[in-house]
């Protein structure tokens, strides 16, 4: 026989709104929620990225400059300048400048051929060259001896006297101290790269005796970057301190581009707080960015390096597969509160309909008066 359940409507409506309420209350919470929580999932894997792309840039350069500084530690190299300085001990300082001079103002000129054939036809260019074989990322190497005087080359110097560089009382005068120049493009050879320039110290006093000055290009760091992709918006760039882009999805150093999101993080940046987070949501004209965000590491000891990478996706696009969920667990709850709504105003009309069919039908249903025998 069929089982049949007998509840009121109003017992129904109350564990309804007992059970609905709660759940709904609880799911606007979670959802609301659920964007923050994904932007921080978000930020904290860009911030990853970007802190293991940073030491990819740091290991890169140290590379470079290792060859650079391993050919500024080599005996043969330290004894060849020393050699050249020897020989400059009977001779006046005004002498040698006067020497110099002469050379600067010939070595452009046929007059000045014998000196540059001299230059390149040394041991020591011929040690180079065999070394920048071995290391292709040197495009040129210069060994200069303590007075600025090239001794030693792969390929004619610009000028011969390197000390007439705007860094060379850095080098000559500083303790040890390495410069590198900002970035720069070789536009014959479509090359990025960048100037390095090491003292040479004898080993046994650390006096400065010379320099090695190095162009190296830097190209081959731009395509380990940008060959990471992050969804269809994202793009990791590598950025100088004034937000300029230095490498990028098609973009160069020399387009002198600056990044949008980079205000957003230099904000943060002068905050503990902010570079311990290491990611936040930049406002942008078309849509809000998510960006993690890692310094490379390299301002301290070369200035003109002072590089960050931004890994960066549109907030739309990186909240979505969740958003969507978030989304529907939303209509979800409003359609039960209005489910709810409508059964409690439906409710709420019936009743009233029951209490006046109450109070109308005593009048309707009254028996009539007996006559009277």
């Amino acid at each position: 026989m069929p089982f049949d359940v007998h509840i009121s409507l109003q017992k129904l409506l109350t564990g309804l709104i007992v059970v609905i309420v709660p759940l709904s209350v609880v799911g606007l919470y979670l959802t609301s929620n659920s964007d923050t929580n994904l932007q921080q999932s978000v930020g904290a894997h860009f911030r990853t990225i970007a802190q293991a792309d940073s030491a990819i840039a740091s290991q890169f350069f140290g590379d470079v400059l290792s060859s650079v500084s391993a050919v500024a530690a080599d005996g043969r190299i330290v004894d060849a300048i020393a050699t050249t300085n020897r020989s400059h001990n009977h001779i006046s300082a005004e002498t040698i400048a006067a020497r110099s001079q002469r050379a600067e103002r010939e070595w452009d000129t046929p007059e000045g051929d014998s000196l540059v054939k001299e230059v390149l036809s040394s041991p020591v260019s011929g040690w180079l060259q065999h070394y920048r074989t071995l290391n292709p990322r040197l495009l040129k190497i210069i060994v200069a001896d303590e007075n600025g005087a090239a001794i030693g080359a792969t390929d004619k110097p610009v000028t011969y006297t390197q000390a007439d560089k705007e860094n060379w009382e850095t080098i000559a005068r500083g303790r040890g101290s390495v410069h590198v120049t900002d970035v720069r493009y070789d536009e014959r050879n479509r090359l990025n790269y960048v100037e390095i320039d090491v003292p040479v110290r004898e080993e046994s006093s650390g006096r400065f005796v010379g320099a090695v000055s190095a162009l190296a290009d830097i190209s081959g760091l731009f395509p380990i970057l940008n060959r990471q992709h992050v969804g269809r918006t994202g793009r990791i760039l590598l950025v100088k301190d004034d937000g300029t882009v230095v490498s990028g999805p098609n973009v160069t150093p020399e387009l002198k581009l600056k990044a949008e999101e980079f205000p957003a993080v230099h904000d943060v940046l002068g905050t503990l707080e902010g570079r311990e987070t290491g990611f936040v949501t930049a406002a942008m004209k078309s849509e809000n960015r998510i960006v993690g965000f890692a310094d490379v590491g390299l301002k301290h000891s070369y200035p003109n390096l002072s590089w960050f990478i931004l890994v960066s996706q549109e907030e739309r696009e990186a909240l979505a597969p969740v958003r969507s969920l978030g989304h529907f667990a939303l209509l979800m709850v409003v359609l039960g509160l209005l489910m709810l709504t409508l059964l409690l105003a439906y409710f709420s009309m019936h009743r009233q309909q029951e209490l006046t069919a109450v109070e109308v039908l005593p009048s309707r249903g009254s028996a009539p008066e007996k006559a009277s025998a």
